[in-house]
């Protein structure tokens, strides 16, 4: 062990540039150790916490907890972004490994009576301490962690918890890698070039691409969104849009070794037995007790607002789609995976606009510089492009970021495009949050993970607009790691309630479409000319389109997250046949599916969003009213504005509760009515 601790990078200072992780250093046989070293000296940490003969002080119980456990944050940070961006055999073995291993770390701490006592008897007596707003938050935060996390329980439901805790841990890995697995294992291989019809020339010679990488001949289409989503929108061949449609939702419902449909039963029955044990009516009330909503009928009330607006509009595209399906004089009746084809098809009769027309315009080297173009107007920063900084995966480029005065602000990671050791989606990770120590701030380093269209032998790689969004949204995420500026890492950047964490994020896509800023960035990629007016105006008038199904697809997720998690304990379900009552029970319409079916349902079962998908709407509601500020200004880069946004939110991590920090920028709380207007459903 010695031997392997000398030698391991991960147990060692980086002695890289910016301090940022030894990528091409670390093999997959340093991981175990050095989480069992960054483990022990955290033990060590604690002991060292509870065995002192001092009463408990901020500085000896607090800030050294906060200290505590640094190596193991900074192993299982670099582990678990490489097994969600760049995974291996080796590394999800070991996720399966580890993962009761640290459960069982992190019961070991939140239920050690000692450790808990030291800050029972701070929290108590907080109003005597004199603390400082960031040291009071940082305080209540931890305490409540502790009571939520089993504190208070007794000998025997305590080691009821630490079991209901191993299982969640390996219950949710497999989760995700089961769904990895099945993405990766499906594929539509087309040999027949008739069955091309309607595809776009980019999406044939990508598919062209993927076969020959596959070693296959003809052209292959995936389940990774850049490769599924354009086929069903613009493939002419129904039959097989029907299957593609199908895999896509059958993922891990194949009663396989990678089906989740057990996996789904176990995890909602544990969840609901672990907030019994902790004394609340069900997960969902447990969980958002801490998010602004604070219970499950407040969020609902949102959701079903929403819902009773959506739905009709859904209604009325689908009976638009039918009308056009009936004059082509098929017989046919509108399915599910007829929708995103004859959406595109009246989208294009009612607006004459074409997605696809516009791709040329949004080359995504434009759209990154259209980005940082935003961000300096915003914020003064700026990206400088660095060649020495360690990556863990060749297309991955890295960037200094720099404030107004040329300081450090932080480390930006862009990673692009889809390949079999990344999971599906678009994410905003940290490998350093922001803090402060004795030098100064701690300078951040984040990254963004995307699935965006690839490059192909005679193009670069082209956006579609709802890409180009998603990067803008992503970037939200990233400004808001590295415009912290806290003194704790546990408060730091996106460390907020769930359905706070998305405003920064929901709020930057309103900056992708603006005038100013498409005149920066959408730009021909051959000829350089700039996107037209006319099709500007078109792609804004088009955006309103086919909102119903955005929306109904959107809150049929969310409700059925949120039927999961109100579950009370001891009540066993299928999850398929749960899944269709709960959405009968609200009406959604046959050809809609929920954008997320249980079987893989991701951000509930794997990613952290449990009893918590809801919170990209009720963002939603902030991020249209933050923005509405702007317009009133009279302009999207307004200094006031943008400085008031940057000091009360980015800036402030989770030093504060939500809604004060929302009314500080706004003087006021939000009006649901700015979301009705930019999903035109009033």
């Amino acid at each position: 062990m010695e031997q392997t601790n000398t030698l391991n990078p991960l147990l060692q200072a980086y002695n890289t540039p910016f301090d940022v992780p030894p990528f091409g250093s670390i093999t997959h046989e340093h991981y175990l150790p050095a989480f069992e070293e960054g483990m022990k000296e955290q033990s060590k940490n604690i002991e060292a916490i509870t065995s002192q003969q001092a009463p408990p002080s901020f500085a000896n119980t607090m800030e050294a907890l906060e200290k505590s456990g640094k190596l193991l944050r900074n192993v299982s940070t670099v582990f678990f972004n490489l097994t969600s961006a760049n995974t291996t055999p080796e590394l999800e073995e070991i996720s399966r490994q580890i993962a009761p291993v640290l459960a069982k770390h992190a019961d070991d701490i939140y239920l050690n009576a000692a450790l808990f006592a030291r800050i029972k008897a701070l929290y108590e007596r907080q109003d005597a301490l004199e603390l400082r707003g960031e040291q009071r938050k940082l305080l209540e935060k931890t305490y409540k962690d502790f009571v939520r996390n089993g504190a208070n329980l007794d000998a025997a439901k305590q080691e009821r918890l630490r079991e209901i805790n191993k299982n969640l841990s390996l219950l949710t890995v497999r989760f995700g890698q089961h769904l990895l697995a099945e993405t990766n294992h499906y594929e539509l291989l087309i040999t027949n070039q008739k069955d091309l019809a309607g595809l776009p020339a980019s999406l044939i010679e990508a598919a062209a691409l993927s076969a020959k990488e596959a070693g296959r001949e003809g052209w292959r289409f995936t389940l990774h969104n850049a490769s599924v989503m354009p086929f069903l929108q613009y493939a002419d061949q129904r039959h097989l849009r029907k299957e593609i449609y199908q895999a896509y939702i059958n993922r891990c419902n194949h009663d396989d070794e990678r089906d989740n449909k057990e996996i789904v039963t176990q995890l909602v029955a544990l969840r609901a037995e672990k907030a019994a044990l902790l004394g609340y009516a069900s997960h969902a009330h447990l969980i958002l007790e801490e998010n602004m909503a604070k219970t499950p009928a407040k969020a609902n009330e949102l959701l079903q607002q929403l819902w009773t607006a959506a739905l009709p509009v859904a209604r009325q595209e689908a009976k638009e789609m039918q009308a056009l399906m009936d004059r082509e004089g098929k017989g046919e009746q509108l399915e599910a995976w007829d929708w995103f084809y004859y959406a595109d098809k009246v989208r294009k009769e009612k607006y004459n606009y074409d997605a696809e027309a516009l791709r040329p315009y949004f080359k995504l080297d434009n759209v990154r510089e259209g980005l940082f173009f935003v961000a300096k107007k915003l914020y003064g920063l700026s990206f400088h492009p660095l060649k020495d900084v360690p990556v863990y995966h060749g297309e991955v480029s890295a960037y200094e970021v720099k404030d107004e005065n040329k300081q450090l602000t932080g480390i930006l990671y862009l990673d692009f495009h889809p390949r079999s050791s990344k999971r599906g989606g678009a994410w905003m990770t940290s490998y350093r949050k922001q803090s402060l120590n004795e030098s100064g701030r701690v300078a951040p380093v984040i990254s963004i993970v995307c699935n965006f269209s690839r490059p192909t032998g005679t193009q670069p790689a082209l956006l579609t607009p709802d890409e180009a969004e998603t990067f803008f949204h992503e970037a939200g995420h990233a400004l808001h790691g590295l415009l912290s500026d806290v003194t704790y890492e546990t408060l730091s950047g996106t460390a907020v309630p769930r359905d706070f964490v998305e405003l920064p994020s929901q709020v930057m896509e309103h900056w992708a479409f603006e005038p100013e800023v498409l005149e920066q960035y959408a730009k021909h990629y051959e000829t350089g000319e700039i996107i037209p007016a006319s099709m500007v105006e078109k792609m804004k008038a088009a955006t309103k389109f086919n909102q119903g199904f955005a929306t109904v697809e959107y809150l049929a997720a969310a409700l059925l997250d949120m039927s999961y998690h109100t579950l009370a304990p001891g009540k066993t379900i299928v999850p398929l046949l749960f899944e269709k009552e709960e959405m009968d029970k609200i009406g959604l319409i046959p050809q809609i599916a929920p954008r997320y079916r249980s079987t893989y349902f991701q951000h509930i079962f794997a990613g952290g969003y449990s009893a918590g998908y809801y919170s990209y709407i009720w963002s939603e509601v902030l991020d249209s009213d933050a923005f509405a500020a702007f317009k009133e200004a009279g302009d999207i880069f307004d200094a006031a504005t943008a400085t008031s946004f940057r000091k009360n939110i980015l800036e402030k991590g989770g030093t504060e509760e939500p809604m004060q920090l929302y009314t500080a920028f706004r003087k006021r709380e939000p009006d649901v009515k700015y979301l009705l207007q930019h999903r035109g459903l009033e």
